[in-house]
């Protein structure tokens, strides 16, 4: 394999497994690292579907029925996964 074609290899590979794309995968894996705050609560946080730019999200347990839940969704989990998608446009909560 010429040096090339290598390097377009390794580049359509890194591209396919970038992190900051807006993939299932990426939004659990950020999802990942905020489940044990809202676990110490007694809630947490399931991915419903990507809609376009749009993550839908249900807030389990306690966080579903907190009066905070709205500031969690927007102040938290939409914060964090703006920053590290930035594909991300919005997080909204569905029941």
């Amino acid at each position: 394999m010429s040096s090339e074609s290598a390097a377009a290899n390794a580049t359509s590979t890194q591209e396919s497994a970038d992190p900051r794309a807006l993939t299932l995968e990426n939004v659990e894996r950020t999802l990942d690292e905020l489940r044990p705050y809202l676990m110490a609560d007694g809630g947490n946080v399931e991915v419903v579907e990507i809609d376009g730019p749009i993550v839908k999200v249900r807030l389990q347990g306690a966080c579903g029925s907190c009066p905070s839940s709205t500031m969690t969704l927007k102040m938290g989990i939409e914060r964090k996964l703006r920053e590290a998608i930035p594909e991300v446009s919005e997080v909204v909560q569905v029941l």
